[in-house]
């Protein structure tokens, strides 16, 4: 596709439909506009290309699938992404520790340990139910998270995802050049980062995920062992609607060999071990379109 035309005139229009669906999901109550927002999902998401790499994921994963199974699976996932979009300008009324919260929380002692050790750490997660409560959840008890994150496409876009999560605390830095000093900084100052580690990185390093190898982004443990700081899992379940549970889990034991490259392997096979597990609960609540075994057939 063009340049000029993704520029000028693809991602204005995108932008337009995005900012329009946005607004008329902040008018809404949440709980209407989760709703909402997993209709349209159902409706529009298992017609769009990629839920062809979500049918093909699943396969993979679950062989013992018939086709009706992953249907209901994959309208899951549309329903939990457009619930999450419907969501997102809501985040700043998600208080997990208020009384009859829609957002139970499991753990919260671990982040209390976080935030008193003067140490670094960094959290991870995966686009399972919303995603977007990791920091919040963690900000609300007083260790803001900065979210490392990959920029969309469509700056026009980024501006809007960027703007529902002002809500969540912490700062929100670019993998790539553009943040990697402000992420070096953050560590070296005793800060937390968060993380979503469940995307396919086409030059990262094969770790097993879900019973194959697959291409995994290995920053989250070359930055752990290196500011030697404890690597917290955090799952999120959606419930019911637009309720939640999070929990934190005990940080991940680092390997200490000497051999920096099986350490990070090692690492990262733990990581993506928690990934499997938190998936397997809940397929219907990750985002099966990442492609991340692409070589399988």
């Amino acid at each position: 596709m063009k340049t000029w035309f993704r520029k000028f005139i693809l991602h204005p229009s995108q932008a337009v439909i995005a900012w329009i669906l946005n607004a008329f999901f902040t008018i809404l109550p949440l709980d209407w506009a989760s709703a909402l927002g997993g209709w349209m999902g159902r409706q529009i998401g298992p017609r769009l290309r990629v839920t062809g790499n979500a049918r093909r994921e699943l396969a993979i994963v679950f062989p013992l699938l018939n086709s009706y199974e992953i249907k209901k699976i994959i309208d899951g996932m549309w329903d939990n992404l457009g619930r999450t979009a419907g969501e997102h300008p809501h985040l700043a009324k998600f208080n997990p520790y208020a009384e009859n919260s829609r957002v139970e929380v499991i753990g919260g002692k671990i982040l209390d340990q976080a935030r008193d050790d003067n140490e670094p750490g960094i959290a991870f997660s995966g686009h399972l139910a919303n995603w977007e409560l990791v920091p919040l959840v963690s900000t609300k008890r007083g260790l803001p998270l900065h979210l490392i994150y990959r920029r969309a496409n469509n700056p026009f876009f980024d501006r809007l995802v960027q703007r529902g999560r002002v809500s969540t605390g912490g700062q929100y830095l670019p993998k790539g050049p553009d943040g990697a000093k402000d992420i070096l900084r953050a560590l070296s100052k005793g800060q937390h980062l968060a993380m979503l580690v469940d995307q396919k990185m086409n030059d990262g390093i094969e770790v097993p995920f879900m019973g194959r190898n697959a291409m995994t982004a290995p920053a989250l443990a070359q930055l752990a062992l290196r500011f030697n700081c404890p690597v917290i899992p955090v799952q999120v379940e959606r419930l019911k609607g637009a309720n939640f549970r999070v929990t934190i889990h005990p940080p991940l034991i680092h390997p200490n060999t000497g051999d920096k490259q099986s350490d990070i392997l090692h690492l990262m096979t733990e990581v993506n071990n928690h990934l499997d597990n938190w998936i397997k609960q809940h397929p219907e609540q990750w985002l099966w379109v990442h492609n991340r075994w692409p070589n399988e057939h």
